[in-house]
């Protein structure tokens, strides 16, 4: 007995559905180019060349700003062709409208509380990869900023808010002996 043959409407179905899939943000992507991708997928992204996307603004002779994806010359290391997923970005607390590469979001108790969590820190490594080397430009640890608040340590910026400075400080052991104890967050993997 002989096996039937797909009809023509089972193998459009087919291919219309690897289509859709295929066109679905995804983790991992094949040869992923930044000048190619969409607004809305172009932060967070690494190219096939392992560098980081930026998304740039560019202000139009209409007065209007036009935003366009391109290549960083950021490297990333042991990480291609990927693109951000929703769900690290929502758990991390990033904003695929970021322009240009920034420690800033450093200095946000709220960005800091995501990018510390669980969710993040140990499901998403290409964004606590970025901010680990954002934080080590200006001279400071991420696992000690994430170990500072997790033990509650609040300075002069007001309450809930820590800055890069005071954060300094706990990697370099000047908290004094009265803030709570809290054991250093390891290295993400692959640092």
């Amino acid at each position: 007995m002989a096996l039937p043959t797909p009809s023509s409407l089972t193998v459009a179905l087919a291919v219309s559905l690897l289509l859709s899939i295929s066109n679905l943000p995804s983790v991992r992507a094949l040869g992923v180019e930044c000048e190619e991708l969409p607004q809305e997928l172009c932060a967070y992204a690494v190219s096939a060349q392992s560098k980081r996307c930026v998304l740039e603004s560019v202000p139009k002779t209409d007065g209007t700003t036009e935003f366009q994806c391109r290549t960083s010359e950021v490297r990333v290391e042991k990480m291609t062709d990927w693109i951000e997923t929703d769900e690290c970005v929502n758990a991390c607390g990033v904003d695929r409208g970021t322009v240009g590469i920034s420690s800033d979001a450093l200095l946000d108790s709220g960005f800091t509380r995501k990018l510390c969590s669980a969710g993040c820190y140990q499901n998403c490594p290409n964004i606590v990869d970025l901010f680990f080397n954002l934080a080590a430009a200006e001279g400071t640890f991420l696992p000690d900023i994430c170990a500072a608040r997790r033990s509650g340590v609040r300075r002069s910026m007001g309450e809930g808010e820590m800055g890069l400075a005071p954060i300094a400080a706990v990697s370099a052991g000047k908290w004094d002996s009265a803030s709570p104890a809290s054991e250093p967050a390891p290295a993400p993997e692959g640092f």
